[in-house]
């Protein structure tokens, strides 16, 4: 099965973007860099504005927007945490 090492690829890679090294990423935000930091394939989200990227997380947690690897990985996230990716990844510059 694919979709597995990709997933696990997700959950494993390490902090999205140009992340200041004063600031940690919150628990759950590492999990974003294997499918979107700079050159991936999905696309780099750094940058983008929180309430995108909440509304995102969101509406895969719920299923309003459907897509098979997001919304495993966005249902692992209570709403408070997705809260705090988005506001982390809206920090980060744009790569």
């Amino acid at each position: 099965m694919k979709l597995f090492p990709m997933v696990a690829a997700c959950l494993l890679a390490g902090p999205v973007g140009v992340a200041s090294a004063a600031e940690r990423p919150p628990p759950g935000a590492s999990s974003c860099a294997g499918c979107h930091a700079e050159g991936a394939a999905m696309g780099a989200i750094d940058g983008r504005p929180e309430a995108e990227i909440a509304a995102a997380l969101a509406a895969y947690r719920s299923g309003t927007r459907p897509d098979s690897v997001m919304g495993r990985i966005a249902k692992g996230f209570s709403e408070a945490e997705s809260q705090a990716i988005a506001a982390y990844l809206a920090r980060q510059g744009q790569p």
